[in-house]
């Protein structure tokens, strides 16, 4: 089992704000100290050891997931596995004491080249240690389409999934990349990716916070 710290990275660019739960600090506001993240757990051929590394925004509002190597295709040259992969992060978060978390929202981000008659999907959710999975979701693409791509599942306040008070369990988050050559010509590539042309952030997940009540 893998138990790396990682340091907080820097604050995530241009989030935006969560609406607050009733008995939080106040509209916007994060609770106060560090919140760190550590990756106890990889597994999937999208995120091969070393290709996968999480930050925390220095602000407590998100977290971020980037990857160097997770890339699925169909078409000229690909294997038979090649168009499906997945990633299975464990991430173990330590917050403030007193207070507990949900995602709120989680953006995914990546590059998709489909040729016409191709498509291509995203699918994400996650789960806290011992609790049950959170619906899966899902986005298509459909060629023509050579551009990056973005994808955001919200969560309505009322379907947050908290973390239990008082505990520290693993969130586990899983990702997947599909792409399927459809109608188009067999000897034309088409892939989809699970980062950016430019560098820039593959998957940031927003927290909201409330307090814990008082034992």
């Amino acid at each position: 089992m893998l138990l790396r710290r990682l340091t907080v990275g820097a604050a995530v660019a241009a989030l935006s704000a969560l609406a607050v739960p009733a008995h939080a600090q106040g509209p916007d506001t994060p609770p106060p100290g560090r919140i760190t993240v550590d990756v106890v757990g990889v597994n999937g051929s999208g995120c091969p050891q070393g290709t996968a590394s999480v930050s925390a925004a220095s602000d407590n509002t998100a977290f971020t997931v980037t990857y160097s190597d997770y890339l699925a295709q169909a078409g000229a040259g690909s294997g038979g596995t090649d168009f499906r992969k997945n990633c299975q992060l464990a991430l173990r978060i330590h917050v403030p004491q007193g207070f507990t978390y949900a995602i709120a929202r989680a953006d995914h981000r990546g590059f998709a080249h489909l040729q016409r008659g191709a498509y291509g999907q995203e699918r994400a959710n996650y789960y806290f240690q011992g609790m049950a999975q959170t619906a899966r979701t899902a986005h298509q693409f459909s060629g023509p389409y050579s551009d990056n791509w973005q994808a955001s599942d919200q969560t309505d306040y009322a379907d947050l999934v908290w973390a239990p008070c008082g505990e520290e369990r693993n969130l586990n988050v899983n990702s997947e990349l599909r792409v399927y050559a459809g109608t188009s010509n067999p000897q034309a590539l088409s892939f989809m990716s699970m980062d950016s042309t430019d560098g820039s952030v593959s998957t940031v997940y927003h927290f909201e916070w409330k307090e814990c009540p008082a034992a």
